[in-house]
């Protein structure tokens, strides 16, 4: 592929996540404040309402890679473009006058579910997409990007969703997500699609793909705990000490992350993923217990800013170990395996969390986070070299 054309497909792939994940990224810090806020419930169901979308993801996963590698990973891509709107008219649905707590938020939920579902068809569509359209041996670069994206859209979207919802209320931030999808979507739609992978050559299970990626998925599901815990709770515990600058947690978190994948972003397809995340789950160790310890504002700025460094490039790190260990024709199931782990984290950590936080404050929650980091850096010491697959 000629090095310009090759430029612009990782430029059009960023650009295309980087607006389609705003839909996301800017409901993330409010829907936790608007649970307890609007509708006066507990932490632990705003934790909920921020990690039900990831269950719905992790149930996706086998469906959409299926969906990519069996029939077409653009049409998997866009119809997750679409599932993300039909999320935002749902969650704006939840503020029909006169309707009841309760039932405004088991609408919301719904409308989070939505969400879920379109995370995963998106993601893992665009993702293998793209790795049938610029080939495996670039696939570190790929994952680099696409997380660079969607973690800049967070650090972009964080500030922005909160901003909206304090001076136009949750109606002006759900059509603001609504609209972002569009703009992924006008970019993608001209991109040529790859041929479906045939149903013969499918030969492993779903179970057997698992078993050959388990130790790199839970070293991403370890990763992602400090992650849910900051976008989720960040912005309550700065409020919660009367901080200035609550927004500003996620853009340090998304600063940190999009500048290490700027760049290292070739480094897990040059050095391998297993070393790049032992030293970046200890960064992230290091940012977690900055937050749960932090006497004041600024160190856990430094906090935020140093999980954002640390967990920068475990997910593209262990994405490549994983590409080189499945066959080709089953890249896509494999990578929606994975993805899956990720989300684990995501629908789990933010509830539990909650919970944690009503019983103990809010900077117990980052210890959990800590807590995690600790036991994915033990998990990469048990992890073998792979043996390399091209092509």
């Amino acid at each position: 592929m000629p090095d310009i054309s090759l430029r612009m497909r990782l430029l059009r792939l960023g650009v295309a996540v980087f607006f389609s994940y705003l839909s996301v990224a800017v409901a993330l810090p409010v829907i936790s404040v608007h649970v307890g806020r609007e509708l006066g419930l507990s932490n632990w169901l705003g934790g909920l309402a921020v990690g039900v979308s990831f269950l719905s993801t992790i149930l996706s996963r086998k469906y959409a890679g299926s969906f990519a590698d069996l029939r077409s990973p653009k049409r998997c891509a866009i119809l997750g473009l679409g599932l993300y709107m039909l999320a935002a008219a749902i969650c704006l649905a939840s503020l029909v006058p006169r309707l009841p707590a309760p039932l405004a938020y088991a609408v919301l939920v719904c409308g989070r579910l939505v969400l879920g579902l379109g995370e995963g068809m998106a993601l893992v569509g665009i993702t293998s997409w793209h790795f049938s359209l610029i080939g495996p041996t670039l696939s570190g670069k790929i994952l680099s990007i696409v997380g660079m994206a969607m973690y800049g859209a967070f650090a972009v979207g964080g500030p922005v969703g909160l901003e909206v919802y304090a001076r136009s209320g949750f109606p002006a931030l759900m059509l603001l997500s609504f609209l972002f999808p569009l703009a992924g979507a006008f970019l993608l739609i001209a991109a040529p699609d790859v041929p479906p992978r045939k149903a013969s050559s499918m030969q492993r299970s779903f179970a057997g793909v698992m078993r050959m990626i388990w130790k790199q998925g839970t070293v991403v599901c370890l990763q992602g705990v400090g992650f849910a815990v900051l976008g989720a709770f960040v912005s309550l515990y700065f409020k919660s000490r009367a901080w200035p600058y609550a927004g500003l947690g996620l853009t340090c978190f998304g600063s940190g992350f999009v500048l290490i994948r700027i760049l290292f972003g070739g480094l897990p397809d040059r050095i391998g993923g297993i070393r790049l995340a032992r030293f970046s789950l200890i960064v992230e160790t290091a940012g977690q217990a900055l937050l749960w310890l932090a006497p004041n504002v600024s160190i856990a700025l430094a906090g935020a800013l140093f999980t954002g460094l640390g967990c920068s490039m475990i997910f593209p790190a262990m994405g490549v170990e994983v590409v080189r260990r499945v066959p080709a024709e089953l890249r896509a199931t494999a990578f929606g395996g994975f993805a899956a782990f990720q989300d684990v984290a995501y629908a789990f950590s933010a509830p539990v969390a909650g919970a944690l936080a009503d019983v103990s404050g809010y900077p117990a929650v980052f210890l959990l986070g800590a807590a995690a980091a600790v036991l994915g850096l033990a998990v990469t010491a048990s992890m073998p070299p792979p043996a390399r697959r091209e092509g």
